[in-house]
């Protein structure tokens, strides 16, 4: 039995991980993004991080595929968001901080649903996201 104790923990060691992390490691709070009117593509709510992915149109007319990570599921349930809050298609308004890398990638900071209704997504938090004003609810240590 203790063998396949060891045997099963080595396997479980060579799984790679994907590594938390902090706002300011990937994200750079100098390039902020606002997409007015950004069309859900999908939606993935995983650990540690959730995804949602819009196409946003560019102003010469081109669609781009952006990734907007927002908090892990748990913390997105508690802030009022379920896995059917978004839907595929609807049109939604979202802000936030680009990737460093220049890719399209943004930690989300905040969603206006196609109802009007306002949901904080900000998955760093604590971790180096900057805050430029206070919102009601939302701890900033």
């Amino acid at each position: 039995m203790r063998t396949v104790a060891v045997i099963f923990s080595a396997m479980a060691l060579t799984v790679p991980v994907r590594a938390h992390h902090a706002f300011a490691a990937e994200f750079d709070e100098k390039k902020p993004v606002k997409f007015v009117d950004a069309v859900v593509t999908k939606v993935q709510l995983i650990n540690p991080h959730s995804w949602i992915f819009v196409d946003v149109k560019t102003p010469d007319g081109k669609v781009e595929n952006w990734a907007i990570e927002a908090g892990s599921p748990n913390i997105l349930l508690r802030r009022g968001i379920t896995k059917t809050t978004l839907k595929q298609g609807d049109h939604i308004q979202i802000d936030g901080y680009q990737s460093k890398d220049g890719s399209k990638r943004a930690n989300g900071r905040d969603l206006k649903l196609p109802n009007g209704q306002q949901l904080f997504l900000g998955s760093s938090g604590g971790e180096g996201a900057p805050y430029e004003v206070q919102r009601p609810g939302v701890d900033v240590k």
